[in-house]
C-alpha cells in the first residue's frame, strides 16, 4: 500500500466509512492472479495489506475485514456471471484493453482471467447484496457492468440480486507520483522512485520526497495544471497536517523548504501506523483470528445470495 492509498481512501475508511454502514473490506488476492506473479509474494503482500488495514484503524467489531479467497462464494458466483456476461462487453472494459495492449506490446500473452476480471469484481459486489459501492472514476465502468449483469440475471431467472449504485465519495487527498506528478501514485508501477510505501523507512521517505520532481520557476504556487510538481507536494503536506494547500503555498519562498516540511510531515504521519503494524506482526495470531472471523461473517452474508443464484439459474441443489 502507498501513501496515495492511505491518504486517498484508507484513512477515511478508518475514520468514518466503517461506522456509517455494514461495511466490508476485502483483500482481493484472486485479482492478483490475473497477471504473472510469485505465489510467495502474493501470500506475503495479502497478509501485509490486511495487517495495514488493521493498523490503520479498521475495527473488526465495527466492520468485516477478510481475504477474498477465504470465501468460496466469490469464485462460485463469478462463473454464473460469466454465463451471463458477453465476450463483447468484457473486451470493451477500459482496464482490460489497456493492460492487454501493454502485454501484447511487450510480447507477452494475456491471461483469460484478465478478461474475466470485471466479472469477478461484479461477484465481489453482488454476493453481498451491496446497495452502494464507493469507487473512483477509474472503477465506475466496472460498477456499470455489475449493474447490467444484475439486471440481466434478474430478468432472465427471477429477482435474485440487489442492483447496486456507484457512489463517488469525496477523495480525502489526491496524491500523485513524486517523479511523474501528472500520474496517480499507484501500487503496480514498475518505477518506484516516486512512490512512498507505507512501510518505507523514514530515511527512504525523506529521500523520495526530497528528490520529488518540481517545476520550472522558483515561486511556490498552488496550480495543478501549470505547476503539478509543486501542487502535489502542497497536497501531500496539506493532507498530512489538515491544512489547505493554497494557504500553505503562501508560507514558502523555496522548493527546498517545502520538500523538507512535506518529508517530515509524511514521516510523522506514518510513524504510528508503522508502530502499530510492527505490534500486529509480533502477534500473528491476532490477524489470523480477525481474518478467520471476517471470512465467517462474509460467508454467512454471501452464501444465501449465491445459493439462491444457483437455484435460479437452474442448477440442482446438493443433497
Amino acid at each position: 500500500m502507498t501513501l496515495g492509498n492511505y491518504l486517498g481512501a484508507v484513512r477515511q475508511w478508518a475514520e468514518t466509512e466503517q461506522y456509517r454502514a455494514d461495511a466490508l473490506f476485502c483483500v482481493v488476492d484472486l485479482h492478483a492472479l490475473t497477471v504473472e506473479h510469485d505465489p510467495a509474494r502474493v501470500r506475503r503482500l495479502s497478509r501485509q495489506a490486511a495487517t495495514l488495514l488493521r493498523a490503520a484503524g479498521l475495527d473488526p467489531a465495527q466492520c468485516t475485514v477478510f481475504v477474498q479467497s477465504h470465501v468460496d462464494e466469490h469464485a462460485r458466483l463469478s462463473y454464473l456471471l460469466e454465463c451471463t456476461a458477453t465476450d463483447g462487453e468484457l473486451r470493451r472494459m477500459i482496464q482490460y484493453k489497456e493492460k492487454a495492449t501493454q502485454a501484447q506490446a511487450a510480447g507477452q500473452s494475456v491471461r483469460l482471467s484478465l478478461l474475466t476480471y470485471a466479472v469477478l469484481m461484479a461477484a465481489d459486489i453482488l454476493a453481498y447484496g451491496a446497495d452502494e459501492v464507493p469507487v473512483g472514476d477509474n472503477q465506475a465502468q466496472h460498477v456499470e457492468l455489475t449493474r447490467d449483469l444484475a439486471v440481466r440475471f434478474n430478468q432472465r431467472y427471477g429477482h435474485t440480486f440487489v442492483v447496486p449504485k456507484a457512489t463517488h465519495p469525496k477523495v480525502a487527498a489526491r496524491v500523485m507520483d513524486l517523479q511523474a506528478p501528472t500520474s496517480k501514485m499507484g501500487k503496480s508501477h514498475e518505477a518506484t522512485a516516486g512512490i512512498v510505501y507505507l512501510l518505507d523507512e523514514p530515511d527512504v521517505v525523506r529521500r523520495k520526497v526530497m528528490r520529488a520532481v518540481t517545476d520550472s520557476g522558483r515561486d511556490v504556487e498552488y496550480d495543478r495544471e501549470a505547476r503539478p510538481g509543486v501542487a502535489n507536494l502542497l497536497d501531500v503536506l496539506a493532507a498530512c497536517t489538515g491544512s489547505e494547500p493554497e494557504a500553505l503555498a503562501a508560507g514558502y519562498a523555496s522548493y527546498g523548504a517545502l520538500k523538507k516540511d512535506a518529508a517530515e510531515a509524511v514521516v510523522e504521519l506514518l510513524r504510528p501506523l508503522r508502530a502499530r503494524h510492527a505490534e500486529l506482526c509480533a502477534d500473528p495470531g491476532h490477524l489470523d483470528r480477525v481474518l478467520r472471523d471476517g471470512a465467517a461473517r462474509a460467508r454467512a452474508m454471501a452464501r444465501p445470495v449465491v445459493d439462491a443464484a444457483y437455484r435460479a439459474i437452474g442448477l440442482l441443489p446438493a443433497g
